[in-house]
C-alpha cells in the first residue's frame, strides 16, 4: 500500500497530469486509498505439497481426566508461560505502541516469535511437532501470556497456530501431509483463520460468503474482514455457506486465482495488520473442504475461536490491572495517594474481582475441551464475561488514570480499543 501511495502521489504532482486536466481525479485517488488502502494480489505463497505420505490423520488424544478441578499448572506449562510471559514483556510490550501506529508488527518480530515454537505444541510428534496429547489449557495460558505484553501482536502471533490446530483437529491425512510440515519448519507460513464478515450483527453460521460445487470441487465467492496478517498470509482457512446447507471450512492458498487483499484498519488490534479478503470465483480442488464440511466440526472451530478470544482478553485486562495498581498508588492528589479514595479503591478491587472471574470460567471450558468433555455452555459464559467485562474493566482503567488515560504516552488507551475487539470478532485464534 505504501508504495501504490507513494507512486500515485509522484503522479498527482507531475505536469504532465495538470495538462491533460486529471489532476483533481488522481488527487481523489490518493484520498481513497490512503482511507481503505488498495486491494492487491494475494502473498506470493510457497509451493505446499506433500513431504511425506500418511496412511491416516494424526490426532492428539484427549488429556487424561483425573476428575478434579486443578487450574495448578504442571511442570512444563509453567516452564511454557514463564517463557511466552518473559517473550512478551521483552519483545511484545516494548513494539505495541509503533505496531499500532503503523499497522504493522516491527520487522523480525514474527520471525522472533515463530521461534518459540507455539505451533509446535499442537502438532503430534509424527509430524515433526511436540504434541502428544490436546492441550486447550495450555494454549489458553498462552495466549493470555502473549495477550499481557499486547492483544494486537498476540493475535498476529496466533493467527498461523489456528490454521496448524485446526489442521491437526479435523484435516485429512492428504490436507495434514500437504501443509502441516510447513508448520514444524525454520520459515513457519503467516495463516489465518478467517471467520468473520462486515455484516451488522454478524452471525458466523449464517456466513455471506458461498461455495458452491463444481465439476473440479468448489467455487468460493465472497468477502471476509478483520483478517489477521490478510496481506502476509499464504494460507486461510475460509467459511462459507455450502449450496445454502449451512456453513462449511475450506482451505485457500493466498496463490489461487480470484484473492485480492484490501487493507482494512480497525479501532483495536491495529497490531495485527487485520485486512479484508477478497474472494472472486476463487476455484478450489473437491480436497480443499475441512472436516468433510460437517456441521458439528464448524461448531467446534467457533467454540474453541471464541474461547481463545476469552483467554486473550484474561490476558489483556491482567495488563490492565497491573499498570494502575502502582499508578494509583504513586499518583498524588491533595497531598496523597489517589488509591487513598475509596472510590478508587474499589474501581481497581473490582477489576481484579472480574479478571479472576474470567479467567476461571475460560480455564474450566478449556479443561473440558481437552478431556473431550461437553463445553460449549462454558464457552458461552466465557465469552459473555470476556465481552461485558473486558470491555468494562478497559474503561475503568482509562477512568483510572484520568487525562493520562486518553494520550497515547500510556497504553491503557490502546488496551481499551484492543479489548473492545473481543465483543466482535470471530475466529482469526483457535485453542
Amino acid at each position: 500500500m505504501g508504495l501504490g501511495l507513494s507512486a500515485l502521489t509522484r503522479l498527482a504532482g507531475s505536469k504532465v497530469i495538470e495538462r491533460a486536466g486529471l489532476r483533481k481525479p488522481v488527487q481523489n485517488l490518493v484520498s481513497a486509498g490512503t482511507r481503505n488502502g488498495f486491494r492487491v494480489a494475494g502473498a506470493a505463497g510457497r509451493t505446499f505439497k506433500s513431504a511425506q505420505r500418511l496412511g491416516k490423520p494424526a490426532r492428539l488424544a484427549p488429556a487424561e481426566d483425573t476428575g478434579l478441578f486443578d487450574l495448578t499448572p504442571s511442570e512444563d506449562q509453567q516452564l511454557i508461560v514463564e517463557t511466552v510471559t518473559e517473550f512478551a514483556a521483552e519483545q511484545l510490550r516494548p513494539a505495541a505502541a509503533d505496531a499500532d501506529a503503523k499497522l504493522q508488527a516491527p520487522e523480525g518480530l514474527l520471525s522472533r516469535a515463530a521461534e518459540l515454537g507455539i505451533t509446535l505444541v499442537g502438532i503430534p510428534e509424527e509430524l515433526g511437532g511436540v504434541g502428544t496429547e490436546r492441550s486447550v489449557v495450555t494454549n489458553a495460558l498462552v495466549a493470555e501470556a502473549l495477550a499481557h505484553g499486547d492483544l494486537g501482536l498476540a493475535v498476529a502471533v496466533l493467527a498461523p497456530s489456528a490454521v496448524s490446530t485446526a489442521l491437526v483437529s479435523y484435516g485429512d491425512e492428504q490436507q495434514q501431509a500437504d501443509y502441516l510440515p510447513a508448520f514444524v519448519g525454520e520459515n513457519v507460513p503467516a495463516a489465518a483463520l478467517a471467520l468473520a464478515e462486515r455484516t451488522a450483527l454478524f452471525d458466523p453460521f449464517k456466513p455471506a460468503t458461498k461455495a458452491r460445487r463444481t465439476s473440479k470441487g468448489y467455487q468460493l465467492d465472497g468477502v471476509k474482514s478483520l483478517v489477521p496478517r490478510a496481506a502476509d498470509a499464504e494460507l486461510f482457512i475460509v467459511s462459507a455457506d455450502l449450496e445454502g446447507r449451512g456453513p462449511a471450512l475450506f482451505l485457500v492458498e493466498s496463490s489461487n486465482s480470484g484473492v485480492t487483499i484490501e487493507s482494512e484498519p480497525a479501532m483495536g488490534l491495529r497490531g495485527a495488520a487485520t485486512g479484508k479478503l477478497h474472494l472472486e470465483k476463487v476455484a478450489l480442488p473437491a480436497g480443499a473442504l475441512l472436516g468433510g464440511g460437517k456441521a458439528e466440526v464448524f461448531t467446534e472451530v467457533v467454540r474453541l475461536s471464541r474461547l481463545g478470544w476469552a483467554a486473550l482478553a484474561a490476558g489483556t485486562a491482567k495488563a490492565v490491572l497491573d499498570y494502575v495498581v502502582p499508578y494509583v498508588n504513586e499518583r498524588k492528589a491533595f497531598g496523597e495517594p489517589v488509591s487513598h479514595r475509596q472510590a478508587v479503591a474499589f474501581s481497581v478491587a473490582d477489576i481484579a474481582i472480574e479478571l479472576e472471574g474470567l479467567r476461571l470460567v475460560a480455564l474450566r471450558a478449556a479443561a473440558r475441551a481437552e478431556q473431550g468433555k461437553p463445553y460449549a455452555r462454558e464457552v458461552a459464559l466465557a465469552r459473555k464475561l470476556a465481552t461485558d467485562k473486558g470491555m468494562q474493566i478497559g474503561s475503568a482503567g482509562v477512568q483510572l488514570l484520568g487525562g493520562h488515560g486518553f494520550v497515547k504516552e500510556h497504553p491503557v488507551e490502546r488496551w481499551y480499543r484492543d479489548l473492545r475487539a473481543v465483543g466482535v470478532m470471530e475466529g482469526a485464534v483457535l485453542l
